[in-house]
């Protein structure tokens, strides 16, 4: 577990578990119960009973599984944010490209497959914990694609969006999709990590997103050729 995190076996990461089946519910707890600085504080079968019990225990981030009996679990994560701002929620399918994106806008910070290994999974908790998000690779690859090909040979408001942004706030958005948190994106630019916050702020209303990943994700099928951030200088 990286230093920047905030978490330890004092004070762990408070995870809450939402899937209908209670064999995978028991082998996550498990897993993830095994790890110090990893608590399960609870865990629900059904949207409802998320709804009802996830805020008051005051997890640090949500495991969501994606299909469930009376709902879905992009919708419970859009609802448990509305209550928990601060909320990480993590996906989880068991198909490879079922409503990622939807799992995005509703503000999800990962989404992986059930078949991730174990290992895996624990690291993906540590990492949206930490504020980073993570999501399945190749998924994701399919995604923007598909997203590139809608947008071939016509212009976008997100198009706009993006070439509004200031040089810096353009470099700060590249980082953001590095996956890096405030404090690295401040250490890499040489700002300050409020200046940081004040120019995310203003890159996510312009584009008129309210999450970071949602941010990385829109630029990612907007624009392969930008340039990368590859030097920084002091203001």
């Amino acid at each position: 577990m990286s230093d920047d995190t905030g978490f330890s076996e004092q004070k762990p990461i408070r995870v809450f578990l939402l899937d209908d089946h209670e064999v995978v519910r028991r082998g996550v707890q498990d897993l993830l119960d095994a790890e110090p600085d990893i608590e399960v504080v609870g865990d629900a079968g059904t949207a409802d009973h998320a709804l009802a019990r996830g805020p008051a225990l005051r997890p640090d981030l949500a495991i969501l599984d994606v299909r469930l009996p009376d709902g879905d679990g992009i919708t419970v994560c859009r609802e448990l944010r509305s209550r928990m701002p601060g909320l990480a929620c993590l996906m989880l399918t068991s198909f490879d490209d079922e409503a990622l994106l939807d799992a995005i806008m509703a503000g999800a910070a990962g989404y992986v497959l059930k078949e991730i290994k174990g290992s895996d999974l624990v690291t993906a908790v540590r990492t949206l914990a930490s504020g980073r998000s993570t999501l399945d690779p190749s998924t994701t690859a399919r995604l923007m694609k598909s997203l590139r090909e809608e947008k071939a040979g016509s212009g976008s408001e997100e198009d706009d969006a993006l070439a509004g942004l200031s040089p810096r706030e353009k470099n700060v958005r590249a980082l953001i999709g590095e996956g890096l948190t405030n404090n690295q994106i401040g250490k890499r630019l040489y700002l300050s990590e409020k200046t940081v916050k004040n120019h995310i702020s203003r890159l996510l209303a312009k584009l008129g997103v309210e999450r970071r990943i949602q941010a990385a994700v829109i630029a990612a099928h907007a624009s392969e050729a930008s340039p990368s951030v590859a030097e920084h200088h002091r203001p």
